[in-house]
């Protein structure tokens, strides 16, 4: 029989929220390392606006990380460094890319939602509260995304196609930056 754990002074993260903490410590900075590649992808093909939409959104991602990796510290637990390998570094298409963004982004909420509904379960109200953010976060990510990905459909690859899309995504990431 499993005993029952509990909160102590030196500690207010149960274990299994702290290890499903970690889980979302590595995809998130597995996350940013993929839109790295993906920005320097982008970069290297001259999708410059893509490329800056994905540099920032790399960044964005190692700040989502980093944000869990102090709340697991400061709420007595051990935030884990992730190790970071097999990020893929070539692809096939603008168009792949935020394929695989939208992709990504759905694991990603799944996640964010597992971790929701354990803190629930478990009554940890504080974790429950810290993650609400993330939930709104992810909402925007995706939509972001699949409006992305509609351009594609939308305005076509041929032709100037692929330099439009280019251009909306600079548009596109402008707009989802303005308030800042």
């Amino acid at each position: 029989m499993k005993q029952k754990e509990i909160v102590t002074l030196q500690r207010s993260l149960l274990h299994d929220t702290e290890a499903l903490l970690n889980k979302q410590i590595e995809m998130e900075g597995k996350s940013s390392a993929y839109y790295l590649s993906m920005a320097s992808w982008c970069h290297m093909m001259g999708y410059e606006n893509a490329a800056k939409y994905l540099y920032t959104h790399a960044d964005e991602e190692r700040l989502h990380m980093m944000k869990i990796f102090q709340y697991v510290n400061e709420a007595g637990g051990h935030a884990i460094q992730p190790e970071i390998t097999g990020i893929r570094n070539h692809f096939n298409s603008l168009r792949e890319i935020f394929e695989l963004i939208l992709e990504h982004e759905i694991k990603v909420t799944k996640s964010i939602n597992s971790i929701v509904d354990h803190a629930f379960s478990a009554k940890d109200f504080a974790t429950f509260s810290f993650m609400q953010w993330y939930v709104t976060e992810q909402r925007e990510e995706e939509t972001m995304s699949r409006r992305a990905l509609e351009l594609f459909d939308i305005i076509g690859e041929e032709g100037i196609g692929l330099w439009t899309i280019d251009q909306e995504l600079g548009k596109l990431h402008a707009a989802a930056h303005a308030g800042e």
